[in-house]
């Protein structure tokens, strides 16, 4: 094999584990997934090492190893935080899995590793400045700056999903209790339940966010209230960013992302609330879809 001659992701999910490896200008060259040994932390460390070595064998090249994962690594313990898959918690993943592949191997935050992706060669390519949004189970975020991510001091830049929705009605507060501890945060409005939510709400029965695109196409009533309620909040929260980080680019990524619906007249929503005379933001659904996670994985040697 040759030395470090392809790019190496892996995106290590609750449910599936998938690997990708690409060449220096971003071909895809070889892919594989399996599902994620949920309970029992050393079968994950091994399930990772052996994709690696798959895509190894596949390419007949070595390659630098990037890894994508809910949660972050804390600056403070060096150990494995707030990650939704339970036994990596308090683990220290990035040293693991290093000795396992005996070579340095970088973990970074899954809504980072889409920003990333969609910065180098995604929706965002060329611009300085990109914010990639995760609008899915939850609601994430990261920040790239010139092609590099930038974590923050505590490691949590990007998480706009807890922040309080801007400028709430008087029919919206206090929202609803977030797992953080907090009422009203983002997430619990323009995560894929917060949705549902808001659907049944209106209509007294439960609807996915599939459902209830299909029943706004349909010209139900209910459905197509709680979508503008939706893209009111995500045009107000997307503001709120732009006053803080004003960047070049909003990439917009996860399930939720997917409704065509919600980028009509998105824009102009967000320029209502922006604190600027003309809106020059772009915001933009992503490029990658279901890949941007771990092709960003793979770009975090770049």
């Amino acid at each position: 094999m040759t030395q470090e001659s392809i790019r190496i992701g892996v995106d290590l999910g609750g449910t599936k584990i998938e690997a990708i490896a690409l060449d220096f200008s971003g071909e895809i060259l070889a892919r594989r997934r399996v599902a994620t040994p949920s309970q029992d932390y050393d079968e994950i460390i091994r399930a990772v090492a052996a994709l690696v070595r798959d895509m190894e064998l596949e390419t007949e090249r070595r390659g630098t190893v990037g890894v994508g994962a809910p949660g972050s690594i804390s600056t403070h313990t060096g150990l494995a935080k707030g990650s939704n898959t339970q036994v990596v918690n308090g683990r220290p993943l990035d040293a693991d899995l290093s000795q396992a592949l005996s070579r340095p191997v970088r973990v970074e935050n899954d809504a980072n590793c889409f920003a990333l992706s969609e910065a180098v060669d995604g929706a965002g390519q060329g611009a300085r400045v990109v914010f990639g949004v995760i609008l899915g189970t939850g609601v994430g975020g990261g920040v790239v700056v010139d092609g590099k991510v930038l974590t923050g001091r505590n490691r949590i830049a990007g998480e706009w999903g807890h922040t309080p929705l801007p400028w709430m009605t008087p029919e919206e507060y206090p929202g609803a209790r977030c797992f953080c501890g907090h009422d009203g945060c983002v997430e619990t409005f323009l995560s894929g339940p917060g949705l549902s939510r808001e659907y049944a709400r209106r209509a007294g029965a439960a609807a996915t966010g599939q459902e209830i695109t299909q029943r706004a196409e349909r010209g139900e009533a209910a459905a197509l209230a709680a979508l503008d309620a939706y893209q009111d909040r995500l045009a107000r929260a997307l503001a709120m960013v732009i006053d803080v980080l004003d960047p070049d680019v909003i990439a917009l990524g996860g399930g939720v992302s997917n409704i065509e619906r919600l980028y009509a007249g998105l824009r102009e929503r967000v320029a209502k609330h922006a604190f600027t005379d003309a809106l020059d933001t772009r915001i933009l659904r992503n490029r990658h879809g279901d890949s941007g996670g771990v092709r960003g994985a793979a770009w975090l040697w770049r």
